[in-house]
């Protein structure tokens, strides 16, 4: 009961002032203290020269935007660009060989960007997997792929492979770590999927073909191997209607996005401005809620833009690859959480899924968590800020579900029972206003730092009681009321009465910090 309620249209007008008016706001906080503040210290080693023209400078504080529109902006392009025009001509000559075409072309591509020694130990990691995969027992081939993924996140393994790659160009350290990364998630997949083939085994010219498509490398999205083989080797190659309109209008949204982005780092200073504790503690309690708020935004924006760029690539391919990430200000539920689509399928399939079956039960699913959360540590390199954000995120996804089955039982179920729908989902709303900001809390961590996340939430929760906290609660709860009627008008026969949302672990922002 809840989110099939419709409120009346009055209502919905005022939740859209209120929050507009409260977004505003804040933003004109941020802005004001991107502007008086940016001659001090910490700015000017974050805040570079800009749109001269207009007197402003940009926040380059993210190494990954600027790494990839402007150091990398070129080579992505000529490799991509040179993808796109081979992958059409081999496709139209040759289409039921065209994933050994796309593997071809990869491997000389990451042969020419990172050389012999990379290739060969890439290569390798792919041959000691392929040969466990052969046994077709699941639990080896998770120790085998995991104890790979180690090799490539904790010292001193990872230090000694790196040492075999020789160079000296800018982006040789996030290849390297990117490749290798996804390389070994896409070799368990390899494994584990050919563990669930009954008739013989794939073989290693199909996890080549799988690993070294180039759109997927060095940066993702993970397509599980049961869906990338069977789509790449479809020799059928006609389009849906409509399908190249709709890949050139999200090609043009993408670009429309780097706009917006790059106007927004001339205005406001949202990733300096958390590094500058001093700062940050003079700033009013709507202005650091704003902050933590935008952060998260951003860098959702940042992964929709590159995983929507590689994606754009891949439908041309005639792939349908793992979809971007939910937006953050949609999102007020932890089953919902992800800033990366193919790692969260990935776990999903391979582990949530598996262990957690229907997610019903508290005990299994507890353990389903613990489990996911565990391995996407060891993703994400084991370190202290990480192993808070896996504790809360996991806590949340866990206390979600506490939560629901408390409340469908009695006296809780028989009150909801006599309430009008729209009643039962306003409630609903001050409940998931509260966990919007738990899951912006807990994953603030990720993106700036512990001290930043404990004074946002000192502030709001502790100092700020009951003004700032009660007034954020309110401009909260009118965006999730209008959210739940957004949903309610997309899909108005997925949410019956008493529905819970499909339960689905978190992931990590793609910016949480490098811990080895």
């Amino acid at each position: 009961m809840g989110i099939k309620a419709a409120l009346p249209k009055v209502e919905l007008y005022l939740y859209t002032a209120v929050l507009g008016v409260a977004l505003t706001w804040a933003g004109s906080w941020i802005v004001e203290a991107s502007s008086e503040n940016v001659s001090r210290k910490v700015f000017k080693s974050h805040v570079k020269p800009g749109w001269h023209y207009f007197g402003r400078k940009m926040d380059v504080s993210d190494f990954e935007w600027v790494m990839w529109f402007t150091t990398f902006r070129n080579h992505i392009l000529f490799a991509l660009s040179g993808h796109v025009i081979f992958a059409k001509i081999c496709s139209m000559a040759s289409p039921k060989h065209r994933g050994l075409i796309y593997m071809m072309y990869g491997s000389l591509a990451v042969l020419l960007t990172m050389g012999w020694a990379f290739m060969s130990m890439v290569l390798a990691h792919c041959f000691i997997l392929y040969s466990v995969a052969l046994i077709k027992r699941k639990w080896i081939c998770f120790v085998a792929g995991l104890t790979s993924l180690a090799t490539f996140k904790m010292e001193p393994l990872v230090s000694w492979q790196a040492g075999f790659v020789t160079g000296s160009f800018d982006l040789q350290d996030i290849l390297f770590y990117g490749g290798c990364g996804f390389s070994i998630m896409r070799c368990m997949s390899f494994a584990l999927e050919n563990c669930e083939k009954k008739d013989g085994n794939y073989t290693f010219l199909d996890l080549l073909k799988y690993n070294f498509y180039l759109p997927f490398f060095f940066f993702g999205p993970i397509m599980t191997f049961d869906r990338f083989h069977v789509q790449a080797n479809n020799p059928n190659l006609t389009r849906k209607d409509r399908e190249m309109w709709n890949i050139t209008v999200h090609a043009l949204v993408h670009l429309g996005a780097i706009l917006v982005v790059d106007v927004f780092f001339h205005f406001l200073y949202i990733l300096t401005i958390p590094s500058d504790m001093k700062l940050v503690k003079q700033l009013s309690d709507w202005s650091l809620a704003g902050l933590a708020y935008s952060n998260l935004v951003y860098d959702w924006v940042k992964a929709a833009v590159m995983f929507g760029v590689i994606n754009t690539v891949s439908r041309l391919d005639h792939l349908d690859p793992p979809q971007p990430p939910k937006c953050i200000t949609m999102l007020y539920v932890f089953a919902e959480t992800h800033f990366d689509r193919g790692i969260n399928d990935w776990l999903c399939k391979y582990v949530y899924d598996y262990i957690g079956q229907n997610h019903d039960g508290i005990f299994r699913e507890l353990v389903a968590t613990i489990c996911t959360f565990a391995i996407t540590t060891l993703w994400l390199g084991p370190c202290e800020i990480v192993y808070i954000w896996s504790f809360f995120n996991c806590f949340g996804l866990n206390f979600e579900l506490w939560v629901a089955k408390l409340f469908s039982l009695p006296p809780f179920s028989t009150i909801e029972g006599a309430m009008s729908e729209a009643t039962s989902r306003r409630i609903r709303g001050l409940f998931n206003a509260v966990n919007f900001w738990q899951i912006i809390l807990y994953n603030v961590l990720s993106l700036n730092s512990l001290e930043f996340a404990k004074l946002v939430a000192k502030r709001l929760i502790v100092t700020g009681f009951p003004l700032s906290t009660l007034s954020v609660l309110l401009v909260t709860y009118c965006g999730v009321q209008l959210i739940k009627e957004r949903e309610r008008k997309l899909q108005p026969s997925d949410y019956g009465a008493a529905s819970l949302p499909p339960r689905r672990p978190t992931t990590a922002p793609r910016s949480s910090p490098e811990c080895f």
